[in-house]
C-alpha cells in the first residue's frame, strides 16, 4: 500500500511538470496600478515653470521696454582675488567689502542716472576663481544699484 501512495503522489508531480506553463494576468495588474499609483501621487507636486516666477535670459521676442546698453563695464575676478574693473586692479585680494569697487560703481550708476542711461554690468570670473570673491563682487554692484548683471567664464 506504502508503494502505491509514493507511486500515485510521484504521478501527480510528474503531471504537473509536464502541464505547459499558464500565464498569470494578476501580478501583473498589481504591477501596473502600484505603477499609476506612483504617477498619479507624483503628478501633484510636480512645479510648473510659471509657478517659479523666475525669468530666463535671452528668448526670440525681446521685451519692448527692454534696450541696450549705453555704457558696458567688464568686472574681471581672477583667481588669487584679484578684482578688476575694465582691465584696472581695484580693492586688495583680502579686502572682502570691495571699498574703491564700490566706490566706484557708485559713481558710474549716479552719473547713468543723471544721463538717463543704462550700464551693463559682466562679471567675468576666471574658471578657478572663488565664489566667494564673486559673491563679493555682487554685493558691490547691489550697493551700487546696478541691477543689469551679466555672467561670463574668463581666462586667457
Amino acid at each position: 500500500m506504502k508503494k502505491t501512495r509514493l507511486h500515485t503522489a510521484s504521478r501527480k508531480a510528474a503531471q504537473t511538470d509536464d502541464a505547459p506553463p499558464s500565464f498569470q494576468i494578476a501580478p501583473m495588474i498589481d504591477v501596473i496600478f502600484v505603477i499609476m499609483l506612483f504617477f498619479m501621487v507624483m503628478a501633484g507636486s510636480v512645479k510648473v515653470e510659471r509657478e517659479l516666477r523666475m525669468k530666463l535670459p535671452g528668448g526670440p521676442a525681446a521685451d519692448a521696454t527692454s534696450r541696450m546698453p549705453d555704457a558696458e563695464i567688464l568686472l574681471g575676478v581672477h583667481e588669487d582675488g584679484t578684482v578688476t574693473l575694465n582691465e584696472e586692479p581695484m580693492d586688495h585680494p583680502w579686502d572682502k567689502n570691495l571699498p574703491a569697487l564700490t566706490a566706484t560703481l557708485n559713481r558710474l550708476a549716479q552719473a547713468s542716472m543723471r544721463d538717463r542711461s543704462h550700464i551693463l554690468a559682466t562679471v567675468e570670473a576666471e574658471p578657478a576663481a572663488s565664489y566667494s570673491r564673486i559673491i563679493d563682487v555682487l554685493a558691490s554692484l547691489q550697493r551700487a544699484s546696478i541691477p543689469d548683471v551679466t555672467f561670463t567664464v574668463g581666462g586667457e
